[in-house]
């Protein structure tokens, strides 16, 4: 489990919370079913680093003045210009009751199919799952090295050793060998047909 520090905070204007920023840490908050919302304050890098290290639905024991909480991170708010995480949320976690997350998909291997010509495309990026905390992967992974041209991969395909609930349908494909000719329809586009510009509202138009 990830550890995380956080420190709390009493100042509520906004000028504090600019010079939190200006510091290089983020503003957050605690909250949760059994718990009175704190104000804190997390340092930015260590946040960064956590969330590349173990994922963004990681459990996280967050540290607050010396007392532990078994974390997750519900939200995050940026800045639209700067792309950097502004303020952040953590929601205490009950271990024993399940949660539901979102879930990257990690394709591995080489497809014998790509090797042939094909083309491979992946139609699903991430699974929604539903698990209790400890058992949240930090991504699924999903072999291709057996997948030929005109083959693909579903849901259904996927095991999960009962860590977890899908919830999607089983006959969702998450990926797929396209035939050469097949990928190269889908970017020229399709044809358009011989023949005249219907007459479109607005252009002029000359007599006969």
């Amino acid at each position: 489990m990830a550890l995380l520090q956080a420190q709390e905070r009493k100042e509520e204007k906004r000028s504090a919370i600019r010079k939190i920023r200006e510091e290089g840490n983020i503003p957050a908050v605690l909250y949760g079913k059994n718990i009175k919302s704190k104000a804190i304050v997390v340092d930015g890098a260590d946040f960064i680093k956590m969330i590349r290290e173990n994922g963004r639905n990681s459990l996280i024991t967050l540290k607050v003045n010396g007392e532990e909480h078994s974390v997750m991170l519900h939200d995050t708010q940026k800045d639209p210009l700067r792309n950097e995480i502004i303020h952040a949320d953590f929601h205490v976690v009950d271990m024993k009751t399940e949660v539901e997350v979102n879930v990257n998909i990690h394709l591995i291997g080489e497809a014998p199919g790509v090797k042939d010509g094909g083309v491979l495309q992946q139609s699903l990026h991430q699974l929604s799952i539903r698990t209790l905390p400890t058992n949240i992967p930090t991504s699924i992974e999903v072999d291709i090295s057996n997948l030929q041209v005109g083959q693909t991969i579903t849901v259904g395909d996927i095991q999960t050793n009962g860590e977890y609930e899908i919830n999607h349908e089983p006959t969702e494909v998450i990926a797929s060998i396209l035939p050469p000719k097949q990928e190269e329809e889908i970017h020229s586009g399709e044809q358009q047909e011989p023949g005249q510009p219907e007459a479109m509202e607005g252009r002029e138009t000359t007599p006969e």
